[in-house]
């Protein structure tokens, strides 16, 4: 049996204290065999929080693998997002979309963000060609009878939650991984956890995603997700802080 814990959206500078506490408790106790952190790890991309969420991350004495958020972009200074958009992420650099080997089940990273989009929304996500040919080849590598997951910030295609990614290209992405061997998609963004099967690529994948542990919750209260994986199966059980859950 292999166990992941699936996190994002942790918002340092509006993180949720006791919620990162309690999902730092949990890890310590239950160590899972890796972290998978699916973006947004800060509020506004300041130096500050960075140095807040590394110091956190490498604290859980786990392997880990970041994806990089919406939120992990400069905002506001314009020069730092296009010219030097991940220079405060230097002390991340090792886990930044790292992929992950863990007893036979491959994570793989996508990128879905952009420094710069053709709408007024920047925070939607989007898969460029270069990003998806990037995991696809990752995903082709993978060898036969071994789980594929893919990790990104943005879900694909919407999940049925309050909030939307609207990510432009996901569709295709969605088929292409589909088609090269993807078993699952983990995801962000929008602060609610869920999992649905979608026909794609000629195969049924799951679209997971990860609720928040900041103060910024939606639907459901600061959560993580617990995915079990046993031979060639997988389940996926959201765990709630106060210790519910729910399978997904």
């Amino acid at each position: 049996m292999t166990r992941f814990f699936h996190v994002s959206d942790v918002h340092f500078g509006r993180e949720d204290r006791a919620a990162i506490d309690w999902f730092g408790a949990r890890v310590k106790e239950e160590q899972p065999d890796a972290v998978i952190m699916t973006g947004d790890l800060t509020m506004q991309a300041r130096a500050r929080e960075f140095s807040a969420a590394a110091k956190w991350l490498q604290g859980l004495g786990r392997p880990v693998t970041v994806e990089v958020g919406n939120h992990d972009l400069p905002y506001f200074n314009l020069w730092a997002r296009f010219v030097t958009p991940y220079k405060r992420y230097r002390a991340l650099e090792q886990m930044i979309e790292k992929p992950l080997d863990v007893k036979g089940v491959a994570v793989v990273p996508l990128k879905t963000t952009a420094r710069f989009q053709w709408r007024l929304n920047w925070s939607k996500g989007y898969v460029s060609t270069r990003a998806l040919q990037e995991s696809l080849a990752l995903v082709e590598a993978v060898p036969t009878g071994g789980l594929v997951f893919v990790a990104c910030h943005h879900p694909l295609v919407e999940g049925g939650t309050v909030a939307t990614s609207q990510t432009r290209r996901g569709a295709e992405a969605l088929d292409a991984l589909a088609q090269a061997g993807a078993d699952a998609v983990l995801t962000g963004h929008v602060h609610d956890p869920f999992d649905i099967e979608r026909e794609a690529g000629g195969r049924t994948v799951r679209l997971i995603g990860a609720g928040t542990l900041s103060e910024r919750v939606r639907a459901k209260p600061p959560s993580f997700n617990e995915i079990t994986v046993v031979g060639a199966s997988f389940s996926t059980r959201a765990r709630f802080m106060g210790e519910g859950s729910v399978s997904l």
